[in-house]
């Protein structure tokens, strides 16, 4: 499990969101099987990935005005104690 600095409260189900400009999101399935998908401000998909059941999780890069969809989910904006 990685270690990451909490960086703001978690968003439900986001759609289209920034999660806050952040760089690095915390994704987690809530419910059964769910896309994430990244898409820049305008709109164009940059990538998706898919989390197999509730529970699966992964952090996620992307530009600060990128946004994430996760239609049963939370996504939380984290950071790197490195950082």
């Amino acid at each position: 499990m990685a270690t990451v600095i909490v960086k703001g409260e978690f968003i439900n189900n986001p759609s289209a969101n920034n999660i806050g400009l952040a760089h690095f999101v915390h994704c987690v399935a809530t419910g059964a099987a769910q896309s994430v998908i990244v898409k820049e401000a305008g709109g164009t998909t940059l990538g998706n990935i898919y989390l197999h059941a509730a529970g699966d999780s992964i952090i996620i890069e992307k530009g600060t005005t990128d946004t994430i969809t996760l239609a049963d989910g939370h996504a939380s904006a984290v950071g790197s104690p490195r950082s």
